[in-house]
């Protein structure tokens, strides 16, 4: 456990400051290189049999929920317990807030597309443990319904950068999840401050947590938990980018667009990287068949193309004139093969 290895570097001598960090630099350090050397994997399984095969692959995403909340637990607790300082505060912050992008939002991911009570419910649980649980309705009533169209808070305009991004898609993502759910309760005749309304259940068991973190360590851990689960958010925003940066999907009546495939989204084989992020990776066609489950998803050719995992992308994003170097004519490119395929 990485958070458990930093706090071992710190028992044994490391500065404390420095040792918070080590998630992060293992995660886009050490990650993207073992990511190069296990190389890609393109090959497709048979989608009809792959969990008759192997049926325990359906409960992973399951076995996430205790795993992130003890990890959660355990750097809420050393958070307290160490003396950190200002870089040691926000190294922390931000490692506990990847590893609950990694731990939390990208197998709730899995989880919220899946029509079980108890695969919603974990998944649910797994959102609201960083606070940004309108994920769960907007992500599937807004985002994959509106992908590579203007109407989409988490597309990324060609040009875009990270930096301008991430604020507008965390804003509009939380704004269009109440809209959305005050919306379905409308349509049922139900009041938008009634007990059916999802998104009050989910931010009365985030501040219900709140609070007894605060009864438990005190104020400061109560504002870690907050601000990790801004990290975790962004985070997630960040990979939003990476996935759907500069595709578009062509209009064909004013409103309307053509159907979701597999060309309006990155795609990217790289086999380490997905296989610690249940094939999120396959996300083309994740969006051409939102249903599938993770083992079953399936790589395309002919899909856009991310040049390295999301590790790797995920830091060359923050460095926007590389990263507008190496994706703003990739970007043209399926352009190009998106018109063709119409």
């Amino acid at each position: 456990m990485l958070p458990g290895a930093a706090v071992r570097l710190a028992d044994q001598g490391v500065p404390v400051d420095l040792a918070a960090w080590l998630p992060i630099f293992f995660i886009f350090g050490v990650l993207p290189l073992i990511d190069r050397l296990l190389g890609s994997d393109t090959e497709n399984v048979d989608e009809t049999a792959v969990l008759r095969v192997h049926p325990y692959l359906r409960w992973l995403p399951l076995l996430t929920l205790p795993v992130w909340l003890l990890t959660l637990q355990y750097c809420i607790a050393e958070f307290h317990a160490f003396g950190f300082g200002a870089a040691g505060i926000i190294g922390w912050i931000l490692s506990t807030g990847i590893l609950g992008g990694i731990l939390a939002i990208n197998p709730a991911h899995e989880l919220i597309h899946k029509p079980g009570v108890i695969e919603q419910l974990c998944g649910g649980l797994l959102l609201t443990s960083v606070g940004y649980h309108g994920f769960k309705i907007e992500h599937v009533r807004g985002h994959h319904v509106h992908v590579a169209t203007p109407q989409d808070s988490s597309t990324a305009k060609l040009g875009e950068s990270v930096y301008a991004f991430v604020p507008r898609a965390y804003v509009r993502n939380v704004r269009n999840a109440w809209l959305l759910e005050i919306e379905r309760l409308r349509l049922l005749k139900r009041k938008p401050w009634s007990l059916r309304n999802e998104m009050l259940g989910w931010s009365a068991l985030w501040l219900l947590s709140l609070l007894a973190i605060a009864a438990w360590l005190g104020m400061a851990a109560a504002a870690f938990f907050v601000a990790q689960g801004v990290a975790a958010a962004a985070s997630l925003e960040v990979i939003n980018y990476i996935e759907h940066y500069g595709l578009e999907r062509a209009q064909v009546a004013p409103g309307r667009y053509e159907r979701v495939t597999h060309l309006h989204s990155w795609n990217a084989s790289q086999r380490l990287s997905n296989w610690l992020l249940f094939n999120l990776q396959r996300h083309s066609d994740h969006h051409a068949h939102a249903r599938r489950r993770y083992p079953e998803l399936q790589h395309h050719d002919d899909s856009p193309q991310l040049p390295a995992g999301y590790a790797t992308m995920y830091v060359l994003a923050l460095v926007p004139p590389l990263w507008r170097r190496v994706m703003d004519p990739r970007a043209r490119l399926a352009a190009r093969v998106a018109a063709v395929a119409n």
